[in-house]
Protein backbone atom coordinates (compact mmCIF):
# COMPACT_ATOMS: atom_id res chain seq x y z
CA UNK A 1 0.00 0.00 0.00
CA UNK A 2 1.25 3.22 -1.21
CA UNK A 3 0.87 6.17 1.43
CA UNK A 4 1.93 9.79 1.52
CA UNK A 5 5.09 10.67 3.50
CA UNK A 6 3.96 11.71 7.04
CA UNK A 7 0.14 11.70 6.52
CA UNK A 8 -0.80 8.51 7.98
CA UNK A 9 -4.00 6.98 6.58
CA UNK A 10 -7.32 7.01 8.53
CA UNK A 11 -7.21 3.43 9.92
CA UNK A 12 -3.83 1.71 9.35
CA UNK A 13 -3.20 -2.31 8.61
CA UNK A 14 0.66 -2.83 9.00
CA UNK A 15 1.16 -6.59 9.76
CA UNK A 16 4.67 -5.96 11.66
CA UNK A 17 2.57 -4.21 14.14
CA UNK A 18 0.64 -7.07 14.81
CA UNK A 19 3.41 -9.27 15.47
CA UNK A 20 4.99 -7.55 17.86
CA UNK A 21 4.40 -7.41 21.40
CA UNK A 22 2.88 -3.80 22.42
CA UNK A 23 4.05 -0.97 23.86
CA UNK A 24 3.34 -0.02 27.60
CA UNK A 25 1.66 2.97 28.84
CA UNK A 26 4.09 5.75 30.53
CA UNK A 27 1.17 6.06 33.25
CA UNK A 28 0.57 2.91 35.10
CA UNK A 29 0.00 1.12 38.27
CA UNK A 30 1.59 -2.49 38.80
CA UNK A 31 1.63 -2.27 35.08
CA UNK A 32 -2.09 -1.64 34.55
CA UNK A 33 -2.40 1.90 32.25
CA UNK A 34 -4.34 4.26 33.94
CA UNK A 35 -5.59 6.55 31.37
CA UNK A 36 -8.33 3.79 30.06
CA UNK A 37 -9.52 3.42 33.40
CA UNK A 38 -9.92 6.88 34.09
CA UNK A 39 -12.05 8.02 30.71
CA UNK A 40 -14.67 6.06 31.81
CA UNK A 41 -15.88 8.90 33.91
CA UNK A 42 -16.05 11.65 31.48
CA UNK A 43 -17.18 9.71 28.70
CA UNK A 44 -19.99 8.59 31.03
CA UNK A 45 -20.70 11.50 32.29
CA UNK A 46 -20.64 13.60 29.17
CA UNK A 47 -22.68 11.39 27.20
CA UNK A 48 -24.98 11.48 29.92
CA UNK A 49 -25.89 14.53 29.66
CA UNK A 50 -27.34 14.48 26.42
CA UNK A 51 -30.15 12.18 28.27
CA UNK A 52 -30.57 14.59 31.08
CA UNK A 53 -30.66 17.60 28.93
CA UNK A 54 -34.02 15.71 26.51
CA UNK A 55 -35.72 14.85 29.94
CA UNK A 56 -35.49 18.34 31.08
CA UNK A 57 -37.05 19.09 27.33
CA UNK A 58 -39.51 16.49 27.69
CA UNK A 59 -40.44 17.11 30.96
CA UNK A 60 -39.28 21.20 31.94
CA UNK A 61 -38.46 19.75 35.53
CA UNK A 62 -35.50 21.68 36.98
CA UNK A 63 -34.04 18.48 38.40
CA UNK A 64 -32.71 17.77 34.98
CA UNK A 65 -31.40 20.99 33.94
CA UNK A 66 -29.14 20.97 37.75
CA UNK A 67 -28.23 17.31 36.80
CA UNK A 68 -27.03 18.31 33.48
CA UNK A 69 -24.87 21.32 34.83
CA UNK A 70 -23.43 18.85 37.53
CA UNK A 71 -22.96 16.18 35.07
CA UNK A 72 -20.90 18.75 32.96
CA UNK A 73 -19.09 19.54 35.71
CA UNK A 74 -18.29 16.00 36.52
CA UNK A 75 -17.17 15.25 33.57
CA UNK A 76 -15.12 18.18 32.68
CA UNK A 77 -13.01 17.52 36.00
CA UNK A 78 -12.74 14.01 35.40
CA UNK A 79 -11.96 14.33 31.79
CA UNK A 80 -9.09 17.02 32.61
CA UNK A 81 -7.31 14.16 34.46
CA UNK A 82 -8.19 12.04 31.86
CA UNK A 83 -6.56 14.09 29.78
CA UNK A 84 -3.54 14.96 31.51
CA UNK A 85 -2.42 11.00 31.82
CA UNK A 86 -3.00 10.50 28.14
CA UNK A 87 -1.11 13.58 27.01
CA UNK A 88 1.86 11.99 29.02
CA UNK A 89 1.42 8.78 26.73
CA UNK A 90 1.00 10.71 23.52
CA UNK A 91 4.37 13.25 24.30
CA UNK A 92 6.35 9.90 25.05
CA UNK A 93 5.35 7.34 22.92
CA UNK A 94 6.40 7.77 19.30
CA UNK A 95 4.09 4.96 18.14
CA UNK A 96 0.93 7.33 19.54
CA UNK A 97 1.90 10.20 17.16
CA UNK A 98 2.60 8.18 14.04
CA UNK A 99 -0.99 7.04 13.47
CA UNK A 100 -3.54 9.29 12.79
CA UNK A 101 -5.68 7.39 15.51
CA UNK A 102 -3.66 9.27 18.14
CA UNK A 103 -4.48 12.44 16.81
CA UNK A 104 -7.97 12.12 15.80
CA UNK A 105 -8.17 10.90 19.61
CA UNK A 106 -6.07 13.83 20.94
CA UNK A 107 -7.79 16.65 19.05
CA UNK A 108 -11.75 15.51 19.28
CA UNK A 109 -11.44 15.02 22.97
CA UNK A 110 -9.67 18.62 23.46
CA UNK A 111 -12.34 19.97 21.33
CA UNK A 112 -15.54 17.89 23.36
CA UNK A 113 -13.67 18.90 26.94
CA UNK A 114 -13.60 22.57 25.14
CA UNK A 115 -17.46 22.36 23.77
CA UNK A 116 -18.42 20.92 27.66
CA UNK A 117 -16.76 24.07 29.05
CA UNK A 118 -18.90 26.40 26.71
CA UNK A 119 -21.91 24.28 27.17
CA UNK A 120 -21.10 24.68 31.42
CA UNK A 121 -20.52 28.58 30.33
CA UNK A 122 -23.44 28.60 28.53
CA UNK A 123 -25.80 27.31 31.56
CA UNK A 124 -24.05 29.38 34.44
CA UNK A 125 -26.62 31.42 36.29
CA UNK A 126 -29.55 30.07 34.76
CA UNK A 127 -28.64 26.02 33.91
CA UNK A 128 -32.26 25.80 32.41
CA UNK A 129 -32.46 28.65 29.39
CA UNK A 130 -29.42 27.58 27.60
CA UNK A 131 -30.71 23.65 27.33
CA UNK A 132 -33.56 24.13 24.48
CA UNK A 133 -31.95 24.21 21.93
CA UNK A 134 -28.38 24.99 21.81
CA UNK A 135 -27.27 23.12 25.28
CA UNK A 136 -29.34 20.10 23.66
CA UNK A 137 -27.55 20.54 20.40
CA UNK A 138 -24.07 20.57 21.76
CA UNK A 139 -24.20 17.67 24.21
CA UNK A 140 -25.42 15.78 21.09
CA UNK A 141 -22.12 17.18 19.69
CA UNK A 142 -20.06 16.60 22.62
CA UNK A 143 -21.42 12.48 22.84
CA UNK A 144 -21.04 12.18 19.11
CA UNK A 145 -17.07 13.25 19.42
CA UNK A 146 -16.45 11.00 22.50
CA UNK A 147 -17.84 8.03 20.51
CA UNK A 148 -15.60 8.77 17.58
CA UNK A 149 -12.95 9.70 19.76
CA UNK A 150 -13.37 6.20 21.95
CA UNK A 151 -13.13 4.46 18.58
CA UNK A 152 -10.43 6.01 17.72
CA UNK A 153 -8.32 5.29 21.44
CA UNK A 154 -9.75 1.73 21.24
CA UNK A 155 -7.65 1.52 17.61
CA UNK A 156 -4.47 2.55 19.28
CA UNK A 157 -5.41 -0.04 22.01
CA UNK A 158 -6.03 -2.89 19.63
CA UNK A 159 -4.76 -2.56 16.42
CA UNK A 160 -1.25 -0.79 17.31
CA UNK A 161 -1.50 -2.04 20.68
CA UNK A 162 -0.18 1.07 22.77
CA UNK A 163 -0.71 0.45 26.37
CA UNK A 164 -0.53 -3.21 26.09
CA UNK A 165 1.74 -5.52 27.10
CA UNK A 166 2.30 -8.75 25.42
CA UNK A 167 4.51 -11.81 25.11
CA UNK A 168 7.00 -12.91 22.82
CA UNK A 169 6.90 -16.15 21.85
CA UNK A 170 9.03 -17.88 24.20
CA UNK A 171 6.92 -15.77 27.19
CA UNK A 172 3.80 -16.92 27.50
CA UNK A 173 2.83 -17.39 31.33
Amino acid sequence: MTQTPNIPPLIESDEREYRDTGVPSTVAIAGHPIHPLLVTFPIAFLCAVLATDLAYWLTQDLFWARASMWLIGAGVVTGIIAAITGLMDFLKINRVRQHSAGWIHLIGNVAALALSLINFGLRWGNQANAIVPTGIIVSLVVATTLGVTGWYGAELIYRHKVAVIGYGPNERP
